[in-house]
Formats: C-alpha cells, sequence, structure tokens
C-alpha cells in the first residue's frame, strides 16, 4: 500500500507555488557552468559540429577548471618593473646596515629588505657593533607600517603642504625674536654629533633659542653623579664579561637600565667554563629579569636597598660606614660585600637606586674595587636628560616667557604627570610646534604639526659610546612625502630649503669621524674602535651623610619600571609588542600592579582562574601626594617585596593609536619629581578585571625532564650522572636508557644537512627578542586580548617561566620524593596543591619552547590527511594545504606548541591589527604563507632561511660554513643561548654542544627524539 506522507528538506518546499523550489528541482546546476570563459572558441559547440566525444573533453576540461578556481584562493594581479632597478633581484633578500636611536632604545642593525620594502631587523654581528636589538627594536619595523602616523602636516587642525608650515614657523620665531621671547627646543636624547652641530645652528639664528633634552624615564640622578665625578654628562658602560662577582642594587640591568644591552657580557661568564661562572647577588623590591637570573636574590624596599649600600661601601672602601639592614637580609647582605671586596678588579656593583647620592657611592664602591668590569673612558651618552631643565621650561612657560615651542619625538603632556600642568602650560605659548611620528597627546595639544619620517626612512649619525661613530641610512623611500625628518625641518627654518639632510650629513662627515671612509662605516654600520679606559676615584662628599638620613617612608612604596614589552610607551600602537607576554608574569595587553602575597591577603586582593582557564584580579585605587590613579588590576607577583607594589609605565595612552591599544593604565600619572620609588597609598576597588595571561602561577612541581638545574658545586664534583640523569625506561623487565630504545625503525641522517637547535637555560634571560624576531619572519598573527584570554595566542614560540615552590627547585624535588601516601602530614594530595603555590622568594627558571621537532613526532602518526611530516633535514613540516584542522597533532604533542587558526586573522575586521590593512601587510615575509582558517601551524625551524643559505652557497660555488646557518630565534640571541647548525657538520658549534655533558631533551623517556637540546641550568649557590 502506498503512503501518501509528504517528506520535505525545508521550509520553502511546502509552499507548493514556490518557483525557487520549481526551479531548482528541474536544474541540475544552480548556475549554468561558464563553458564560455573557459574555451577559446564556444562557437564550435554546436549540436551538428561537435562529436560526442569533444564535447565530453570541453565539458570535462570546464567542469575541472571551474573546480580548481573554486579551490584557490582570489588571485591578486601585480604589475612586474617597467624598468627593474639593477640593485633589486626579486626573491632575494638584500641587507643595510643602520643604527637605531629614538631616544630610549639604540642597537647597531641590519635591515632586511625584499624587493625595495624592509621587512624585518637583524642584529649586526660586524665587529665594533656593540649594541643588539631587544623586543622592542625587532618590533620597531612594524611602526614603519603604522596606518596611524601622521601624513600630512597641520597649522590648527587644517592640512597645509611643508612650505606653508615652515613659513608660519619662521614668522614665528621672527616675531619671539623681536619680543625677547624664548624660543624652546624640546628633543629627547640626541646622540648625534652631526644634529647638535644643526641645533647649535638653528640657536645661532635664534639667540633666544635654547635645548631641553627629556627623557621620558628620566637618569638624571645617575646623570648628575657622574657629571659630578667626571664632567661629562653621561653613563657608565660596564662590560659584565669581565666580572666574577656582580652585585645588583634596585638595577635591572638585564632590563632597562641604562638603556640595557648589558646581557651578552653577563651570559658570557654565566655559562660555566671549567667549573667556573660568575655569582650574581640581586637585591631589589620587583622581580625583575635580573632578579630571576640571580644566584641570590634578596626583595627588599628602597630604604632597605639604600641601607645594604651604605653596608657594601663601608666593607669595599674599608671606611666603617655600616647601614641599618633589618636582621633578616644581614647575613645576604654581608656575603655580597664580602665576595665583592674579594673579588677586587673582578667585581662590579650596579647600582638603580633614583638618588644622585646613591649612584655617587656606587662610582666609589666600582673605583675603590678598580673594577675592570667599570670603564669611563666609554661613557654612555644615550641619556642625557635634566629634570631641573625641564622644571626650569615649565617655569618660563607658566611665565609666558616662551614664544615658541618646538617638540619633536616627546609627548610630555602625556608622560609628565598631569600636576606639572605641561598642556595648560602650552596653552600659554603662541606657537607650539610638533614634530613626530603620530598624532599623540602632545601633537593635539600643539597648534602646528609635522610628520616625522620613520628611523628607517632617514639619514642620520650617532655617538652612542663616547669615542664611537655610526651611521644610519634609509631603507626605504619616505612613504609619505609630505613628511619631513626632524633635520630638515631645521635646516629649512634656517633658510636652507634646498639642502637635504643627506648632503649636510655627508659634509659634516669628515669633521665628526676623525677621518674614517664614509663608505666603509655606511656599508657596516659602524666604526669598530671605541674609546676605553680605567677609572679614577670618585669622591663622594656628603652622600654618606645624607644616605645614612634616609627614613623609611609610609607602610607601602610605589616602584615604577618600565616593560620589556613596552618601555616608555612610544610604541604602544605596536601590536606584536602589545601581545607580547611579560617574561615575568605572563600578562599581556596590560599593565597592572604587582603586590606579595603577603601584602595581598591585608589587602583582600585575589587573583582566581575562571571556568575558561582565563585571570581575574581585583582592582585597586593608588594615590601620591595629590595623584591619584583608579581601578588598576593586581597581579600576586611572587618575589615582590612586601610593602612595596610595582607599576610600569608606557600603558594608559589615548591619542594617536587604534582603540585595541588603548589598554592599561597610565603610571606616569604618579611619577612625582621623576621619582621613580614613592610612597603610596593604596586600598581595594570594586570590580574584577580579566586578564590576558598565557601562563598562569605554576610551578614545575618536581618534573625534572622539563627543567633540569643544579649547583656548580654538585657540577664540579659529581658525575653528569648524578646531575643529569637519563630517563629509563622497561625492556624485557629490564631498566634501560630511554634514548637506546626505539618503537620506530630510524632513518639514516648521517648524510646530508640535518639541524639542531641549541638553548642553554643559563645564558636565556627571557627577553623575549626572539618572540617578536619569529613574528616578523614568518608573518604571525596577532589575535588580540580576547582571544589570548582563551589561550589561543598564536605565539610559534614561547618562553615559560617556571617558579619554585619551595625556597629553591631542588627542595621542590625533595619535598615530592619526600611524599608518603596520599593523605597526612607528606601525603601526596596536599603536598601537591602545596606545589602549586610560589615561595614568597622563589628562584626562577625561564625556557624557550617551540615546535621541537622531534624525529619521532607523535604529531606525524595521527594526521589522517599527511599533513604534518617530517624531512631528511630534521625539520618537521606542515603542509597548510592539506592540513584539514583536525587538530590531531595539537591533542598528540606533548609539549603543546601547535597552534590553530579559529579565524581568519588577515583580511578581517574583527581582528583589525596590521594584516587588515594594505600599509600594514607591507611588513609581511613574502617567502612564509600567510595562514587562513582552519589551518594548524608552528615553529618551522625556519626553512626558509636554511634553503636560503643552501641556496647562496650554491650560488657562490662553495659549501655552507660551519656556523652560517641561522633561525629567526638563534639570530635575535644576543644572549648566546640558542645556537642553530647543522650537527652533520662536526665543525658547527651545535655538533659539540650536542656532546655537552650538561645537554638533554624535553620529555626524553617518551621517546620522540627531538631536534631541539637543552642544556642543564646551573646555579653558583
Amino acid at each position: 500500500m502506498s503512503s501518501n506522507k509528504k517528506y520535505w528538506k525545508s521550509v520553502e518546499e511546502l509552499n507548493e507555488n514556490s518557483s525557487i523550489v520549481d526551479a531548482l528541482r528541474s536544474n541540475e546546476f544552480v548556475e549554468e557552468i561558464p563553458t564560455d570563459s573557459f574555451l577559446g572558441n564556444a562557437d564550435k559547440l554546436n549540436a551538428t559540429g561537435t562529436s560526442r566525444r569533444d564535447f565530453l573533453k570541453f565539458v570535462g576540461f570546464s567542469t575541472a577548471a571551474a573546480t580548481l578556481a573554486a579551490c584557490e584562493g582570489p588571485v591578486h594581479k601585480s604589475i612586474p618593473y617597467v624598468v627593474q632597478p639593477e640593485s633589486v633581484i626579486p626573491g632575494v633578500a638584500d641587507y643595510y646596515a643602520t643604527t637605531v636611536f629614538d631616544g630610549y632604545d639604540f642597537a647597531n642593525v641590519l635591515v632586511k629588505t625584499r624587493e625595495g620594502r624592509p621587512i624585518k631587523i637583524e642584529n649586526n654581528k660586524t665587529a665594533g657593533a656593540t649594541f643588539s636589538a631587544n623586543a622592542r627594536v625587532h618590533a620597531s619595523i612594524l611602526g614603519l607600517y603604522d596606518n596611524y602616523r601622521i601624513k600630512q602636516p597641520t597649522i590648527k587642525g587644517k592640512t597645509a603642504d611643508f612650505d606653508t608650515v615652515s613659513n608660519a614657523i619662521s614668522k614665528a620665531l621672527a616675531d619671539a625674536k623681536t619680543a625677547g621671547k624664548q624660543v624652546v627646543l624640546l628633543t629627547p636624547t640626541i646622540a648625534s654629533p652631526t644634529t647638535f652641530k644643526l641645533i647649535a645652528e638653528f640657536i645661532a639664528a635664534n639667540p633666544t633659542a635654547k635645548h631641553v633634552m627629556y627623557d621620558a624615564v628620566s637618569s638624571s640622578a645617575a646623570l648628575d653623579a657622574y657629571q659630578q665625578a667626571f664632567g661629562t654628562r653621561g653613563l657608565v658602560d660596564y662590560d659584565l664579561s669581565k666580572a666574577d662577582v656582580v652585585v645588583g642594587i634596585g638595577a635591572d640591568f638585564l632590563g632597562d637600565w641604562q638603556g640595557g644591552g648589558y646581557e651578552k657580557g653577563y651570559t658570557s661568564k654565566r655559562v660555566p667554563k671549567n667549573g667556573k661562572m660568575s655569582k650574581h647577588f640581586q637585591f631589589e623590591a620587583n622581580m625583575t629579569l635580573s632578579g630571576a637570573s640571580a644566584d641570590k636574590r634578596v626583595p627588599m624596599s628602597n630604604y632597605q636597598q639604600i641601607q645594604a649600600l651604605l653596608t657594601v661601601y663601608g666593607v669595599v672602601t674599608g671606611t666603617g660606614v655600616s647601614g641599618n639592614v633589618d636582621a633578616k637580609h644581614k647575613d645576604a647582605v654581608s656575603k655580597a660585600a664580602q665576595q665583592l671586596k674579594a673579588a677586587g678588579s673582578k667585581g662590579v656593583l650596579l647600582c638603580g637606586i633614583d638618588d644622585k647620592n646613591a649612584q655617587l657611592l656606587a662610582l666609589a664602591i666600582n673605583a675603590a674595587l678598580t673594577s675592570e668590569a667599570y670603564t669611563t673612558a666609554g661613557t654612555r651618552l644615550v641619556r642625557q636628560g635634566s629634570n631641573a631643565a625641564i622644571a626650569q621650561v615649565l617655569q618660563e612657560m607658566n611665565a609666558g616667557n616662551v614664544g615658541v615651542l618646538i617638540t619633536s619625538h616627546v609627548n610630555p603632556v602625556y608622560s609628565l604627570p598631569k600636576s606639572y600642568g605641561f598642556e595648560a602650560a602650552m596653552k600659554k605659548v603662541p606657537t607650539s610646534v610638533f614634530i613626530g611620528l603620530r598624532s599623540d597627546e602632545t601633537a593635539v595639544a600643539s597648534s602646528i604639526v609635522i610628520g616625522s619620517n620613520h628611523y628607517l626612512e632617514s639619514w642620520g649619525d650617532y655617538s652612542l659610546l663616547k669615542g664611537s661613530y655610526a651611521l644610519a641610512q634609509p631603507t626605504i623611500r619616505p612613504l609619505f612625502s609630505a613628511n619631513k625628518q626632524f633635520e630638515d625641518v631645521l635646516l629649512a627654518l634656517t633658510g636652507r630649503k634646498n639642502l637635504s639632510y643627506y648632503d649636510y650629513l655627508k659634509a659634516n662627515f669628515p669633521v665628526v669621524s676623525g677621518g674614517l671612509s664614509w663608505g666603509k662605516v655606511l656599508h657596516d654600520g659602524v666604526n669598530g674602535t671605541y674609546a676605553i679606559g680605567q677609572s679614577t676615584g670618585v669622591a663622594v662628599g656628603d652622600a654618606v651623610t645624607v644616605l645614612s638620613a634616609a627614613k623609611s617612608e609610609g607602610p607601602y612604596e610605589l616602584n615604577l619600571y618600565s616593560k620589556v614589552g613596552m618601555g616608555d610607551g612610544q610604541h604602544a600602537n605596536n601590536p606584536w609588542l602589545q601581545e607580547f607576554p611579560d617574561p615575568i608574569t605572563r600578562v599581556s595587553w596590560d599593565n597592572y600592579v604587582t603586590v606579595s602575597k603577603a601584602d595581598a591577603d591585608k589587602l583582600g586582593l585575589v587573583n582566581l582562574n575562571v571556568a575558561n582557564g582565563g585571570l581575574n584580579g581585583s582592582y585597586v585605587n593608588l594615590t601620591v601626594g595629590s595623584a591619584k590613579l583608579e581601578k588598576v588590576p593586581v597581579i600576586i607577583q611572587p618575589g615582590q617585596a612586601p610593602g612595596t607594589i610595582g607599576l610600569s609605565f608606557g600603558y594608559g595612552k589615548k591619542e594617536g593609536l587604534k582603540e585595541e591599544m588603548q589598554v592599561g593604565s597610565n603610571a606616569f600619572v604618579l611619577y612625582q619629581n621623576f621619582k621613580s620609588t614613592v610612597p603610596v597609598s593604596i586600598s581595594k576597588a570594586d570590580g574584577e578585571h580579566e586578564f590576558a595571561c598565557v601562563q598562569l602561577h605554576k610551578t614545575l612541581m618536581g618534573r625534572g625532564d622539563i627543567v633540569k638545574e643544579t649547583t656548580l658545586e654538585i657540577f664540579r664534583t659529581e658525575d653528569a650522572s648524578k646531575w643529569n640523569v637519563a630517563p629509563m625506561v622497561s625492556l624485557d623487565h629490564s631498566p634501560v636508557k630511554a634514548v637506546e630504545v626505539d618503537l620506530w625503525d630510524s632513518f639514516d641522517r648521517s648524510t646530508g644537512h640535518h639541524f639542531n637547535l641549541s638553548i642553554d637555560l643559563n645564558a636565556c634571560t627571557g627577553c623575549g627578542a626572539c618572540v617578536i624576531a619569529c613574528h616578523a619572519e614568518n608573518n604571525v598573527p596577532v589575535v588580540g586580548k580576547s582571544e589570548v584570554r582563551r589561550s589561543r595566542d598564536m605565539h610559534w614560540l614561547r618562553i615559560d617561566r617556571y617558579y619554585s615552590s619551595e625556597t629553591t627547585f631542588e627542595g621542590d624535588n625533595e619535598k615530592k620524593e619526600g611524599f608518603d601516601g596520599l593523605t597526612g602530614d607528606k601525603g601526596s594530595l596536599g603536598g601537591f596543591l602545596e606545589l602549586e603555590s610560589a615561595s614568597e622568594n622563589p628562584q626562577v627558571a625561564f625556557q624557550p619552547v617551540m615546535c621541537q621537532h622531534c624525529n619521532h613526532a607523535p604529531c606525524e602518526t595521527v594526521c589522517p590527511v599527511a599533513a604534518t611530516s617530517h624531512s631528511r633535514q630534521g625539520q618537521n613540516h606542515m603542509a597548510y594545504n592539506r592540513c584539514v584542522g583536525t587538530r590531531y597533532c595539537a591533542n598528540n604533542c606533548p609539549y603543546k606548541v601547535r597552534r590553530f587558526n579559529w579565524f581568519l586573522y588577515n583580511n578581517n575586521d574583527e581582528f583589525d591589527f596590521h594584516m587588515n590593512d594594505d600599509l600594514g601587510k607591507m611588513v609581511l615575509n613574502p617567502d612564509v604563507n600567510v595562514r587562513s582558517r582552519g589551518v594548524m601551524e608552528k615553529c618551522s625551524m625556519c626553512i626558509q632561511m636554511t634553503q636560503a643559505t643552501i641556496l647562496e652557497a650554491k650560488r657562490s660555488g662553495r659549501e655552507v660554513r660551519a656556523d652560517e646557518f641561522e633561525t629567526a630565534c638563534s639570530a635575535a640571541c644576543s644572549s648566546g643561548a640558542m645556537k642553530f647548525g647543522d650537527v652533520n657538520n662536526k665543525d658547527s658549534e651545535v655538533a659539540s654542544l650536542l656532546k655537552d655533558e650538561r645537554m638533554y631533551h624535553l620529555l626524553e623517556h617518551v621517546g620522540t627524539k627531538p631536534n631541539v637540546m637543552y642544556h642543564v641550568k646551573v646555579r653558583n649557590v
């Protein structure tokens, strides 16, 4: 019996009069196949003149082509060179040496360009190139392609050409000269001899003018002390490769202290050689990179740091001076002082206390030691700002004595505390001129605005160290033709509009370079020699008396600092740096107050993990004098000195940047009298903040095959089998080394290249330069705070930070091994819960982790479409076109280093970062795919770089040199922690490191046979 029951697939089918349904029923294909677009002569397709075979051939071709077109992405047509420049070879990168100095960061670098487009910053390894690029310098290339850059000069908000603007400024200068009013040129620290000459000529043409240098994060106390002692306004350049004992008091010298750049010398003595390594004591309030690397770290307040400094001064100089050190700190301070004195010329003290008298004592201590690491001939000229000069400028502005204010690449409206009233003072100046990259807070308050060239579009010269000389050259024509670099503006204002700064610089070169060759310095980027010499004694005057009278102020002190990712804030519109996780807290897209656990309990402040794995925290209100900062989120920081709180500069900006980047709180509001340590009132505020934290405050929990470490004493006296224990597995009921057992047959990899990456935990400082370099080289997308909070960050390389639960990591292991049963005082249940909490003053270990490129990779065996496979050269490949996003590989990876593209991150308004506008995309590396939604991605061991090296050697008709291979991370690592190379080349450094007794692999017992090796961390305790 037939059924009259009606079946339907859509509601529309129930409508019997639907023309759409009828059309779909009668047509097999919804749209006509566009045969004509594929066939050259459609007229041949007729009933009489075309055979069945021809018809099927044509249709087969047509449908196949249509299918191919549907599977491919959109095609973007490009116009080739009409006349190809001789210096440009398509597909081949060019490198140009230059020097970076933006008033805060500085480095000697190489700029990688493709078809005339700068795409990456590399370290310049030429002899004499002293300063390496930090994370911010690596990321600064993205600032070149910032769509928020000023593109046209303006007068009172209306666009104008440069001639009109320069004429208006010249008239204002003439009016100021006639009226006898001052002209103030306010710039960051300038280290260019040619720019100084040009400024002197500007002042000569405008006799009432003066030049004032302003550092947003002041080093004035150290500069004043150095100037008093040696007559030059500069800073000591320390060579830590010559120090066996390093004592740091409030100085984060592995961070931004005195501009940074000390990690290379420091780590050269931290890797144990012949059973020896340097000893490092650190006394500080905030947990810093320097404190994290120290052998002995003592958390203490600023007042206690002063007392420790007095004690060390007394011991080293033998003057009998003694500070009032707390009983709990006395032993550590005494040991540091005695070992420093015993080291003599092989010892050095680094002081970051924001006080001129303290800085004088530090100079005197190093002079008394005759420290080889302490030289004053090679004076650093990278900080020269004066607090007193800024105060005087404000006074003159408020008095109405300033007729013209020209600010260049500084943002005092943002970075000076509101109580200084800089913005209000600007309104009393008839003409205020702003020269800079973005329309920031000071630009908005200025009457005339001129867009400046990026450093990659500019000529310049620098003397970063006394006696050194370096050139900066543009690597691209200015993107915005209406913009001018600062020096070109000065040339125009001194009546030389037709003279380019390039011509002015080249004409002045023989005078300032000391007879160097223009071509050689331009090629190398830097002169290979600079002044060296030993320091002389330092007169401290009444510094000891003044410091001895210091008192502890208030129950809490605020310690302001510059964050590794954000610095002084001028890179706030850089999404790479905003998404860069802080090395210590692992938080991105925020700044925050750091408090100790004890103080958090007193104030009722909490951090808690929520269901999606995110971290939430309390808010606090801060008050310093009359300045207030409300609703600042809190991170409970292990190692924070009780009674102290930390807060970083660089956040809270609102002008000249995208809404997504307008995050955090402006710590400069509390920067009273340029003091980085001030008494503060703190109170809990309502609400709960959502952090984007990629690694919560977890511990190693005794997993000794992740981070392995030992003490120098054990390292020297015991066999490696005792401190670098090889994991064992059972084979035929007998224990054997895990590395000797295979589940699969191994390929012969002894011929050709076989790449390995070595990471030395002793040399890694957690600086993060490798993370940003990887971002730039491999087109890693930025996903934003919301996605990072969901654990969807896309970094191919992460730097895990581990805390110890006990005082040391060895204490963690002993506690774990001492568990007896499940419950009770020594039970594992409560014991492991205790191991989840970091110590009040934990030891810290940094560990970079990327794809381990396993020779027996678990990801490869579970991929159903063979998207991930292994090469003969040891790299684990990803064929993005094959990947269908099952994520089996991520589930099967024991190292959790694979990243899934949950969304399309380019050309997507939901991710409005550099990949969402045409200008920002110019930074993309054409050698690396931009991945699409649904694709798994991870570290490729920079296969494009290794292949380019092989091809270059082949083109030159030679073998690849021993240590010629590089990856983005190894090339960026200035501390020497990462070494990359071919282990089949027995002359390579990585081949010898593979045989080192400190070498081990992560999770070696799993049997994955990784091509990334680590070296046991040795502590000199």
